[in-house]
């Protein structure tokens, strides 16, 4: 029986995201680190995966995973989640890992703090 490592990277990026070993039937997490939210400017743009954003809707933009990926989101101080879908790249400010919808940090709880530790899991 092998074992598994603990964490493998999967990209060479400045924040490099990580397989954690977790249960057989869990999803791994594959990520944790800081998210921001898009400001009101972004509403109505095209993406780079050629979606118009719109701040009311579960969406976030991701610098590797592949558009149209499902991922959970999980606040890590108050342990809030919400799912969104990958439907633009960045973010492009040092130190942070996914920038989120209006709608997704305001179910996150975290549109006061503007910047929030979290945790991402590939659903799809």
């Amino acid at each position: 029986m092998a074992l598994l490592p603990l964490a493998v990277p999967f990209t060479s990026s400045a924040h490099p995201v990580h397989r954690v070993a977790a249960s057989h039937t869990e999803k791994p997490v594959i990520q944790r680190g800081r998210a921001s939210f898009y400001s009101n400017w972004f509403n109505g743009r095209r993406t780079a995966s050629g979606d118009i954003f719109s701040n009311s809707k579960m969406t976030a933009a991701h610098m590797t995973l592949p558009f149209g990926t499902r991922v959970q989101v999980t606040n890590l101080r108050n342990g809030r989640k919400a799912i969104v879908t990958i439907n633009d790249r960045g973010p492009y400010v040092s130190h942070r890992i996914i920038d989120l919808s209006r709608a997704a940090a305001e179910h996150l709880h975290m549109v006061d703090s503007g910047i929030q530790h979290v945790q991402l899991k590939i659903l799809d």
